[in-house]
């Protein structure tokens, strides 16, 4: 038995080279020189474009957001003044003492925090990316890397070092990396709060990951080719973060800690609501609540956000540009229906979400509730409009019964088997039917009520309009037509008149004119 043949040197390095490049993309457009120097050209230029005030910027996030007006105010300076400093920094200015004003952001699930943001991102001409905390875990452990949120930003900058050193990061659920077990501090959750410091103060981080399998392929040809390139690194300093959590337990230490500074009367009076002693959260509070006290000072703006009561839901759902109602409203518009809501049964929907304590969310949560039945049901029914009013929040499926039971009755369904073989007929002949509100009442009464019966009699009776509206359409142009009651009657013998009308009209002979005069000659 023969030795198996391994490929020599050569062949390995020819192997090698095509699975690198199986790995990597193939590169687009121009060189990447040119191609960096317009994308940094179209950032400066985007960043000289932007002339937004705070106030200017807040009344743009209140088309979305209700409530909520301290943090409004809060990121609305904070961004522009990140816009300042960049603005600074492409010009050339010397900044040495500038300090960052990274942002935390305070309150209970549901009360815009992440969609405040987000409405930011689509304003803002800087990069951003937006990231979950609880994805991450400390260097050396299985999971995501704190860093590969500074290369996402890379990648939004169309791999542009400079534009991305100006971004913007978000990250979201910070309170989970503050976490406690039963043998003392979560180790992993400290363990990403000190890789997060390094980002907040100013460090290096490789463009490429040093466990990325691609980066690593492209090192060992870079140093097979004999390349002593530089490594591309992004310097953190002037990456503005924004970081939120709930905090759930925060209320509870404050109080805690506000009861202790009061003696004798006044104690009884310092039991404020848990809700208004988040507010005067101080740095010790997050430590004892889990965040390491360096992490915590890289943080200095602090914005608590307002619970939202059922007024507050009802304006999310009548202003807010947001609103899940034009979701809604969308959904059945692409069926052909048109949605309304009463004010009344708004207030009720808002009532509802508000006992859901999930904040805005739960207006998706009551609001799919009471539209189930609705969105399943009445696509394809022939019903153009519903109406939701407060027998629809409070029963909907009983509510959609009765609106379909009255379609019926008002003839509604019989009008939409007609309208379904009228489009039928459209598009396998490119002819528009049109029936008379008589024509539609005829075929009702002698289909009976049975659903489809309809449509299947009109197939029936027009099977043969197709060759002798052709014929009409070749001599006069026509190509819509509308049936009389005559047309259910005795389909044959209106379509015969109406050819012969059509030649007579247009000067031509009938074929059974012409086919009598060959006979005579």
């Amino acid at each position: 038995m023969s030795s198996p043949q391994f490929p020599e040197g050569e062949e390995w390095q020819r192997r090698f080279q095509e699975m690198f490049r199986a790995f990597t993309p193939p590169p687009q457009g121009g060189p990447p020189e040119k191609k960096d120097g317009k994308n940094r050209e179209a950032f400066e230029k985007q960043i000289r474009s932007f002339t937004f005030t705070p106030k200017e910027l807040k009344a743009y996030l209140d088309r979305f957001v209700i409530q909520q007006e301290e943090a409004k105010r809060v990121l609305s300076v904070a961004v522009c003044d990140h816009y300042n400093h960049v603005r600074a920094e492409l010009s050339g200015e010397e900044l040495p003492h500038y300090v960052k004003q990274n942002v935390l952001l305070v309150g209970p699930s549901g009360v815009g925090k992440t969609y405040l943001v987000r409405c930011l991102a689509e304003r803002i001409g800087v990069p951003m990316v937006r990231g979950d905390a609880t994805k991450f875990s400390e260097t050396g452990y299985v999971g995501g890397d704190v860093e590969d949120l500074v290369r996402e930003l890379v990648q939004q900058a169309g791999g542009d070092v400079s534009i991305a050193q100006y971004g913007i990061i978000y990250l979201d659920e910070i309170d989970k990396l503050a976490g406690f077990h039963a043998m003392g501090r979560d180790v992993s959750g400290r363990g990403v709060q000190a890789n997060l410091l390094k980002l907040l103060e100013e460090t290096e981080v490789p463009v490429r990951a040093p466990y990325d399998l691609q980066g690593q392929i492209q090192t060992m040809l870079d140093f097979q080719r004999g390349s002593r390139e530089n490594k591309r690194t992004v310097n953190t300093r002037h990456i503005l973060f924004l970081v939120s959590g709930a905090f759930t337990r925060l209320p509870e230490i404050v109080s805690r800690r506000m009861r202790r500074g009061h003696i004798g009367f006044r104690a009884e009076g310092a039991q404020s609501d848990d809700r208004e002693a988040v507010k005067e959260a101080l740095t010790a509070d997050f430590i004892e609540y889990g965040l390491e006290p360096e992490f915590v000072g890289r943080l200095p703006v602090r914005v608590f956000f307002e619970p939202l009561n059922a007024e507050d839901l009802f304006r999310i759902l009548q202003e807010s540009e947001g609103s899940i109602l034009r979701q809604y409203v969308a959904a059945f518009e692409a069926y052909g229906i048109s949605l309304r809501f009463t004010e009344s049964a708004l207030r009720r929907i808002a009532q509802r979400a508000a006992e859901e304590e999930t904040g805005a969310r739960g207006l998706m949560t009551v609001g799919e509730r009471i539209l189930r039945p609705f969105r399943f049901e009445c696509p394809g029914s022939g019903l153009r409009e519903i109406v939701i009013d407060d027998d629809a929040v409070e029963n909907p499926q009983k509510a959609l019964d009765a609106a379909l039971a009255r379609f019926r009755e008002a003839g509604g369904e019989t009008a939409h088997e007609v309208e379904t073989f009228a489009e039928e007929f459209f598009r396998a002949h490119e002819l528009r039917l049109r029936f008379e509100p008589e024509a539609v009442q005829a075929l009702r009464t002698e289909a009976g009520g049975e659903a489809g019966a309809i449509a299947e009699l009109c197939r029936k009776k027009f099977k043969d309009f197709s060759f002798g509206l052709r014929l009409i359409r070749a001599n006069t142009g026509q190509e819509t037509f509308t049936l009389p009651p005559e047309a259910v009657k005795d389909p044959e013998g209106l379509l015969s008149r109406w050819v012969l009308a059509s030649y007579a009209g247009s000067g031509k002979a009938a074929p059974d004119q012409e086919r009598k005069s060959t006979e005579a000659e």
